[in-house]
């Protein structure tokens, strides 16, 4: 459902905008548009009302028909596209020499472009033909959607709260960690009421975890109940459900009570006004329905407790006064996995015969310390109490990841995972399927993976002003806010830089990818051929020598090759007709002459290939918006590159020469890579002044080499018209840079900046000028100790990198404690000095109370002159301290004397931060 709901969610305002603008649509055509529109919003809207239902609960009919929308959807974008291919505008730069050659050329063109024309007109009529008898199947499956409801079932879950503590492992140490959590302060029964919330991915345990906690302290309350919310929750039955479990008896009758959720919070205020409680919410999906249950809590003074079980972050967050307050669930250790696998099969927690030691630890590997996953696995290599044999293992290891492993257990671990998916909105639910493309264990780029959301269509907005990438942004954000997705990276300014999924989430999204025909994987394995055979959309290539030729790929909208040979004979063999992303990333591929009639193409990737030119004809790929370029052996953008007016993001390297009228590129968002001043010869000097157009530009990375005060003076001038720019790096070489930026005024959403060489740290970098700055990096030729203080006092400030001339040498003197103000760096968790002579005490107490790595560079000489303050103890949040210390001739007494105080000063820390040397 929720797929045939994202294909026409774009589609709608596309075909909007076919009749508002104007073209010269026969009447007929238009006429048809405008059924297809309001047809295709009824069927959006019928489909919103099954999105909830598993796809087991729905009638074979309304699946059919969501599949026939879904695939008119497709091939109906398809031919928008290909309309507005041919009615823009916009000839190759090059003039013919011959006035009467370029005549004749664009007669040709127009004829052509004619015929082309009236076979989409009939497409077009085609497709509202077919829109009328999807249609009549909407009514008739109307009344089936209206009474879809989610038939009784047991929900697995309900087992962990009657899970025997013994059978599980490891459970001890984090139950304990709880309690101390909820009653570790000897007053605690003095205390207003407290929320503790368990918060992880799901099949971690955290219902497990609340249920052995709740079982162990009980007794120490008045009274205690352990309800669960669930998805669509009726809040009247939670709230019976509570005054149930305090009181049973009192109770007993409260189920046949007409009563709303006013009286409900009523009562159990009453009930619960002197007495010390503990209760247990599990599994709370929403916000809302927090806000409605904390309303019966009364904060009294007797140590009461909460505990709250959740898959979302924010929903966490919200159910705690303080971040202190929230436990996230962890992945069980190696030891701790190893342990509960064995004992599951072998009935002892070390025996395992030395045949199956390695298969069970490449097992253990795909099921990254979730206690379902190995449980549920465990109970696969088992039959009839009796262990299956070593080629059975392997063969379940090979099936982990992939979709393909199917059993009982097995799908009740993925009807836990679906909960997460099921609870999705629409929009969601399309852009997690897509990471089933990526092989398993892969760690995704997170700005890639977003571009090509917006290339598949994923991420739209009817709004002009959206900003694509930062709806993307929330989009992924919001998948890892609720464990979906697993953070890996983050950037200085806390942003996600890369991210993978579980292998058990993978295995249901390839599952489910499958059974929509969403994603077909070529590794070398039999899979489920979908219903529509022949509709291949979105084709991963991850193992060498499969015969991708066999497969009808006309339709094929995103193509991945992570191998390295396959893909020349695909693009060969095949024809493309719609294909909207192509990532060839560290492919052999080098000739791609032909890619120019890919015309519906929104992303291209040739990083690392072996392409060394780009044709002329890339301007006829009017609608790519992602180009990247890096590593390649390309030397020179061809003069047609100034015709893409939909590219927003273009990534190169710095021998990349690029050619004048790059203004043109109004859309441009991202500009990584390029050299940017004068070489040997000119090099890429028209691009100085040509920046001043790109006035939607959010990123932009180059390097200046031999900048002079005139390209310096228009650097400034193009850069005061970038008022969207929230990262800027601009990069150089020793000596023959001469940047100074004096007189640039930072757009205020500045948020990450890089900056080098500098002779001084600019007058604009101040709170004032500054007040989002996240991420700071600033290579300059003298360091002063105002430029610390002025560091000091951004408020935003979370990393920072200050690095000194590395000509010359580190003063002996270091820079005063007097110098940064005691509420110095409110926010800074990262502070690195390189050839800046300073120690940790030159933050006074109450400085930089949430870093926890600082990097400083220490004259051994100083040692001479002794007192020398090391102490660490001020910095509450240190995890981590690198030092360079500066001798002369090599180490000596001096410098072991420093290596010595300073191990003595992270001893003395209540943290003990780990330390090293350089």
């Amino acid at each position: 459902m929720e797929i045939a709901m994202g294909a026409i969610g774009p589609l709608i305002p596309k075909l909007g905008n076919l009749l508002v603008g104007e073209f010269n649509l026969e009447k007929r055509v238009r006429k048809g548009i405008e059924s297809l529109v309001t047809e295709l919003t009824l069927m959006h809207a019928a489909l919103c009302k099954v999105a909830k239902v598993p796809p087991e609960q729905l009638d074979m009919g309304v699946k059919i028909w969501a599949g026939n929308v879904k695939e008119l959807s497709y091939q109906m974008e398809d031919i928008v596209d290909t309309f507005m291919v041919f009615v823009e505008d916009g000839d190759e730069p090059a003039n013919p020499k011959n006035r009467v050659k370029k005549l004749l050329k664009k007669v040709t063109k127009l004829l052509k472009k004619g015929r082309v024309l009236h076979r989409i007109s009939d497409a077009l009529e085609e497709a509202v033909g077919q829109a009328k008898q999807l249609a009549e199947l909407r009514q008739r499956y109307e009344h089936a959607m209206g009474d879809s409801s989610v038939a009784a079932s047991v929900d697995p879950r309900v087992m962990a709260l009657y899970t025997d503590v013994a059978e599980l492992v490891g459970i001890e140490d984090t139950r304990d960690e709880l309690i101390n959590m909820l009653i570790k302060d000897d007053d605690w029964l003095k205390h207003p009421l407290k929320t503790v919330s368990i918060v992880g991915f799901g099949g971690l345990g955290k219902t497990t975890l609340a249920k052995a906690a709740y079982d162990k302290v009980k007794v120490q309350f008045d009274c205690g109940a352990f309800v669960s919310v669930s998805q669509n929750p009726n809040m009247e039955k939670v709230l019976k459900d509570v005054l149930f479990e305090l009181n049973k008896k009192k109770y007993a009758k409260i189920y046949n009570a007409a009563r709303g959720e006013k009286q409900l919070i009523d009562e159990l205020i009453e009930f619960l006004n002197d007495k010390r409680y503990l209760i247990v919410i599990d599994d709370i999906w929403d916000k809302k329905a927090w806000e409605l249950i904390k309303c019966a809590f009364s904060k009294n003074n007797l140590g009461s407790r909460l505990i709250t079980t959740t898959r979302i972050v924010s929903v966490s967050e919200a159910c705690c006064s303080s971040s202190d307050d929230i436990y996230r669930m962890k992945p069980l250790s190696d030891d701790y996995s190893r342990r509960l696998f064995y004992k599951r099969i072998f009935s002892h927690e070390e025996s395992c015969p030395p045949e199956l030691v390695q298969v069970s630890q490449d097992i253990l590997k795909k099921c990254d310390g979730i206690p379902l996953a190995i449980i549920t696995i465990s109970g696969l290599l088992t039959s009839n109490c009796q262990v299956k044999t070593k080629d059975q293992w392997y063969r379940l290891l090979n099936s982990i990841g992939r979709g393909l492993a199917e059993d009982h257990s097995v799908e009740e671990m993925k009807k836990i995972l679906l909960y997460s998916y099921y609870d999705l909105p629409f929009y969601l639910k399309p852009c997690l399927l897509y990471l089933s493309i990526f092989p398993e264990d892969y760690k995704v780029r997170s700005c890639e993976l977003i571009w090509r959301w917006i290339a598949e269509g994923f991420v739209y907005s009817e709004r002009q002003e959206t900003s694509l990438y930062e709806l993307g942004e929330y989009y992924l954000n919001e998948l890892i806010n609720r464990s979906l997705i697993q953070l890996v990276g983050m950037n200085d300014k806390g942003g996600v830089t890369t991210c993978r999924v579980h292998d058990m989430v993978l295995d249901l999204l390839c599952s489910l990818s499958s059974e929509e025909n969403f994603v077909t994987i070529l590794d070398g394995t039999e899979r489920k051929v979908p219903y529509l055979q022949g509709k291949v959309r979105r084709l991963s290539i991850q193992k060498s020598k499969v015969d991708a030729a066999t497969i009808s790929i006309s339709q094929v909208r995103s193509l991945i090759d992570f191998t390295e040979d396959t893909i020349n004979k695909v693009l060969l063999t095949s024809s493309f007709q719609v294909l909207r992303v192509l990532d060839l990333e560290d492919c052999t591929i080098s000739d791609i002459g032909h890619f120019q009639n890919l015309v519906h193409l929104r992303y291209l990737g040739l990083k690392g290939t072996c392409v060394t030119e780009l044709p002329m004809g890339i301007g006829k790929l009017r609608f790519l918006q992602t180009l990247d370029l890096r590593k390649t052996g390309i030397k020179q953008l061809p003069t047609s590159i100034v015709l893409l007016s939909h590219l927003m993001c273009l990534y190169v390297h710095g021998d990349i020469k690029l050619p004048s009228g790059m203004d043109k590129l109004t859309s441009l968002e991202v500009i990584e890579g390029p050299l940017i001043g004068k070489s040997h010869d000119i090099f890429n000097i028209d691009i100085v002044k040509e920046l001043s157009y790109f006035t939607k530009l959010r990123v932009l990375r180059c390097t200046c080499k031999f900048m002079d005060d005139s390209l310096n003076k228009t650097l400034v001038e193009s850069l005061g018209s970038l008022h969207k720019l929230e990262c800027l790096n601009i990069s150089g070489h020793y000596g023959p840079v001469h940047l100074v930026l004096e007189g640039w005024v930072p757009p205020p959403q500045l948020r990450v900046s890089y900056f080098s060489w500098l002779p001084t740290v600019p007058a604009w970098i101040n709170p004032s000028s500054l007040p989002l700055i996240s991420s700071l990096t600033l290579l300059v030729k003298k360091v002063r100790p105002e430029d610390i203080r002025l560091l000091g006092m951004l408020p935003a400030l979370r990393y920072l990198r200050l690095m000194g001339d590395p000509t010359l040498p580190v003063s002996a003197d270091t820079v005063e404690t007097s110098v940064i103000t005691a509420d110095a760096f409110p926010c800074l968790t990262v502070c690195l000095f390189f050839r800046v002579a300073a120690v940790p005490s030159i933050f006074p107490r109450g400085a930089a109370l949430k870093l926890k790595l600082l990097r400083f560079a220490f004259p051994a000489i100083r040692m001479a002159r002794g007192n020398i303050d090391f102490g660490m103890g001020h910095l509450p949040s240190l995890e981590k301290v690198e030092v360079e210390i500066l001798s002369v001739g090599g180490r000596c007494k001096m410098t072991e004397e420093a290596i010595a105080a300073l191990r003595a000063a992270v001893a003395d820390h209540p943290n003990h931060p780990a330390i090293r040397f350089s």
